[in-house]
């Protein structure tokens, strides 16, 4: 894995200014093959503990081991604006948390991030094979953004998505899935009731909408906290159903379906 960084990339959108780190696979600089992408909010958090504000993802090893068995992508993080995430990441406006710049924000993505990526690297430019993922409010926007725009998104990875913000807003936002959709949604157990409460009824309205199997993957991690090293042990796992390929041997993830609940 190679990490390259484009600073300041500005939002005419947002009115400022983010990074963004862009992870190449082990084989980019070999080869001239095109590669899938994965959009990544919280950018600062998923490499290099140094630049997080909150821990980090630790995806380095992970993609590297995922490439051992065949599996690489373009992974761009796009870096939050601090102060302004809960605003970016929430499409809808909560009355005690404010937010509401989510489509501003989606705009961003897919009109200033996603064609200077495209521009700059050799991705695989159809839906099929462009993923949107993120974890907390992250989780929100991506699984938002998978709804409003599956001309550009053909899967999205949420993890421990903050689907009770707005009262539950997100759920009225389900749509039926695209021909060969896929969502991957988690929570952990250990995370507070609200959050696991929450994703549960998130989880259902999707399988009411028409997710099935096929469609969604759904986790819930018995040990797993509100924490990116939980979210990181988690996408290895994740990422292979997001690209519609096999998961690699070995024990994989902790995480666990459990459909009939876990008291909490």
């Amino acid at each position: 894995m190679r990490l390259v960084t484009i600073p300041k990339l500005r939002s005419p959108e947002l009115h400022n200014y983010r990074d963004l780190i862009v992870a190449l696979p082990p084989s980019y600089d070999s080869t001239d093959r095109t590669y899938p992408t994965v959009y990544m909010h919280d950018g600062q958090n998923l490499f290099d503990p140094d630049t997080s504000y909150a821990g980090a993802w630790g995806l380095g090893p992970v993609l590297d081991e995922l490439s051992d068995h065949g599996m690489e992508a373009i992974v761009v993080g796009i870096a939050n604006t601090r102060g302004f995430r809960l605003f970016e990441y929430s499409p809808f406006r909560d009355a005690e948390q404010g937010g509401g710049e989510g489509d501003a924000y989606l705009e961003f993505v897919t009109e200033r991030v996603r064609p200077l990526i495209e521009e700059r690297f050799r991705t695989a430019r159809d839906p099929g094979r462009t993923v949107i993922a993120g974890s907390s409010m992250g989780g929100l926007i991506s699984l938002y953004a998978l709804f409003r725009r599956p001309d550009v998104f053909g899967a999205a990875g949420a993890f421990s998505p903050s689907s009770w913000f707005a009262k539950d807003a997100l759920l009225e936002s389900v749509t039926p899935p695209a021909d060969g959709a896929r969502a991957y949604l988690d929570v952990g157990a250990a995370e507070p009731p609200r959050m696991l409460e929450s994703v549960r009824r998130l989880r259902d309205r999707l399988r009411e909408r028409g997710w099935d199997e096929g469609a969604l993957r759904y986790r819930e991690d018995p040990d797993g906290i509100h924490h990116e090293s939980a979210w990181g042990l988690r996408f290895r796992e994740a990422l292979p159903f997001l690209l519609a390929r096999p998961s690699p041997p070995g024990p994989g993830s902790v995480a666990r379906d459990r459909p009939d609940g876990i008291d909490a």
